[in-house]
């Protein structure tokens, strides 16, 4: 009744979801889930508010991919990229602190999840983690029986036989730790960001360039101000 009454008077009220999509029990990589909806839908049952009454969800993705534990990852990386994304990223588990797997961006699984989830826009985090790499690889597609599809398996065993098929982008040498203006971005690294935009087809809203709040480059806000 309360989150009613506050959508009816017009308030601004953000629902945060917790674990990623591909986690989520019905539509993710079973069995290698969590044991709820961790899609967007989630925040209509665990509210009671029908699903009209969200008006914007915010995607989060990092610049790069990360998994912890067991479970399908096409694009992980076990070279020096992947040691350079686990120990610049400071990657392991908030909760069991497990090294987190890591690899490159994944523009197939996010198309997936902005379809589970009805993203409207996305935040892009840990751009600078990629600075001073000299090249930088976005799977674009997934290959597998000697045909490349720009969708993923429906289950995760069908994983086992699938091979990343990557479009490779030029790195970037400048900082961008701190960075609040879009503009000031190394030519590089916008055309990555950009490049992200154009395969999973929805805006790139907030990107961060670092770990403090203020440390993020709003291109458009989530709550229209």
């Amino acid at each position: 009744l309360a989150l009613a009454q506050l959508r009816a008077a017009g308030a601004n009220v953000m629902f945060e979801g917790a674990q990623g999509a591909l986690l989520d029990v019905d539509h993710g990589t079973y069995p290698f889930v969590t044991s709820s909806n961790t899609t967007a839908g989630g925040a209509s049952t665990g509210t009671g508010l029908g699903p009209c009454a969200f008006d914007y969800v915010l995607g989060i993705v990092k610049a790069y991919t990360t998994r912890v534990g067991a479970g399908p990852f096409p694009t992980e990386l076990f070279d020096e990229y992947g040691e350079h994304l686990s120990r610049v990223g400071h990657e392991f588990g908030s909760v069991t602190g497990r090294r987190r797997r890591c690899g490159w961006f994944d523009s197939v699984a996010l198309r997936r999840s902005v379809v589970h989830s009805s993203v409207s826009g996305l935040c892009i985090t840990k751009l600078d983690v990629l600075d001073g790499l000299d090249t930088i690889r976005v799977c674009v597609g997934y290959r597998s029986g000697g045909q490349v599809s720009a969708e993923p398996p429906l289950f995760a065993d069908a994983f086992a036989d699938v091979e990343p098929v990557y479009e490779e982008l030029p790195g970037w040498k400048d900082s961008t730790v701190g960075i609040t203006d879009y503009a000031r971005l190394p030519a590089t690294a916008r055309r990555y960001l950009e490049r992200i935009e154009e395969l999973v087809g929805v805006p790139l809203d907030l990107i961060s360039t670092g770990p403090d709040r203020d440390q993020t480059i709003v291109r458009r806000h989530p709550f229209g101000n």
